[in-house]
């Protein structure tokens, strides 16, 4: 990274947000209570600690390292009273912090989903059984600093692009308007079940559901510090999602990704742009809109029963886009589906935090209370919003976990999950 981004993030830091929220900061402490690192690890002192009261102290001097222990879920930003962006200040600290000591490599090569994603199509079985082998993990753990034990996404030999060209046209006409349809680099590459049942659910209510060429919303660079990198691929994606037309929803079945164009690329990257200003009012989680749909009686509710106890948790990245808790309320339109909501902070993955090494065993200790609730409640089938919490629920449980829309898929009579008959 050059000497004036480092110096550019730096004045961002020392200037607008510091000027902005940090003096509303009255040490409350409900932001150290509810921290989900802090609790579990020392080398985190808290939200308040290493943002708003470290900050009045490091102008001009280097950031704290343990602010790189922050797992960016948001939840302080979310319970503050006094509405100080403590997370955002987090995230541009430790990007300060990377920018001035250095980016490792790990971090920039786990940020590259879609790169990945497309390596690992044409080898889908091999990349699998790799990523599936205990010994090829230690090598990698060693060599890259990725934990071996972290849940790692499944290859498929389709994308869901592939998908799009050789499927069956639709048999039902449109009937409503169009939608722009966001799927995210894992609805591309490594969650197609997920996309691929919301772009039917959205086509069988009538929907024209348009899926337009689209790159990485740039999150997990932005989670790494790679500011620079992450203005650029979402400001790519902006346009993308544009190029359809400018007055139809766009409607997202990547839970986290939908919140970094709805807020995260203007409040952490500071981007003050238009055209994402106009995207981001125009971004709706796909349990959001159904939820929209159905508040304006719009929504048919014409489920089959699924007669099944569905442990469901909501992401810490949903959860700060503060639209309440739609995925639930979808969920429990379902005759006989009882949702058991978990309350859980966070998983603990925290979308790339929780595949690092140093911070595998703290992302375990954060999600345990989760694991447990779903361990106890499950029957067969756990739900929620995002991929890389779907993955570490799945994986530190053993239970299958979906997106809810893959459920709602099955009420409306067009597939069935597999083990649900």
């Amino acid at each position: 990274m050059s000497k004036d981004e480092a110096k550019r993030l730096r004045e961002r830091l020392n200037n607008e947000l510091n000027r902005a929220t940090l003096d509303h900061c009255v040490k409350c402490t409900i932001c150290e209570q509810s921290c989900p690192v802090s609790a579990v690890t020392p080398l985190f002192s808290g939200p308040k600690f290493v943002g708003p009261q470290a900050e009045r102290f490091r102008d001009g001097e280097s950031v704290d390292h343990s602010v790189d222990y922050c797992s960016s879920c948001g939840t302080c930003s979310v319970v503050c009273p006094q509405g100080v962006k403590v997370a955002e200040l987090n995230s541009l600290a430790r990007a300060v912090m990377k920018a001035e000591h250095g980016i490792p490599v790990r971090d920039r090569l786990i940020t590259q989903t879609t790169l990945m994603g497309r390596a690992m199509t044409p080898l889908a079985p091999v990349a699998n059984a790799v990523l599936g082998n205990s010994a090829a993990r230690r090598v990698m753990e060693l060599a890259v600093g990725v934990a071996a034990s972290a849940p790692m996404p499944t290859a498929h030999g389709q994308t869901l692009r592939g998908w799009l060209k050789k499927r069956p046209a639709p048999t039902k006409a449109p009937t409503r308007g169009p939608v722009i349809f966001f799927h995210g680099c894992a609805g591309a590459f490594f969650e197609t079940e997920a996309a691929k049942a919301a772009i039917e659910v959205l086509e069988h209510l009538g929907f024209e559901v348009i899926v337009p060429e689209q790159g990485c919303c740039g999150l997990a660079e932005q989670s790494n510090g790679l500011f620079a990198q992450a203005s650029d691929a979402v400001l790519k994606l902006v346009g993308q999602l544009r190029a359809p037309g400018t007055a139809a929803p766009v409607v997202s079945v990547a839970g986290s990704c939908g919140g970094m164009l709805k807020h995260e690329a203007h409040e952490i990257l500071g981007l003050d742009d238009p055209d994402l200003a106009d995207v981001g009012r125009r971004t709706r989680d796909i349990s959001e809109f159904l939820m929209e749909l159905y508040d304006a009686g719009e929504l048919p509710t014409d489920f089959a029963p699924i007669p099944l106890r569905v442990p469901y948790h909501q992401p810490c990245q949903v959860r700060s886009q503060g639209m309440g808790m739609p995925a639930a309320d979808l969920l429990r339109l379902i005759p006989e589906l009882e949702v058991v909501e978990s309350n859980a902070v966070c998983c603990g993955i925290a979308g790339t935090y929780g595949l690092k090494k140093e911070k595998y065993e703290i992302a375990q200790a954060v999600g345990k209370p989760l694991f447990d609730l779903v361990l106890e409640l499950n029957e067969g089938l756990a739900a929620c919003d995002t991929e890389t919490c779907r993955w570490q629920i799945a994986k530190s449980t053993g239970v299958k976990t979906v997106h809810p829309i893959q459920l709602v898929h099955q009420a409306y009579g067009l597939g069935r999950l597999p083990g649900l008959g």
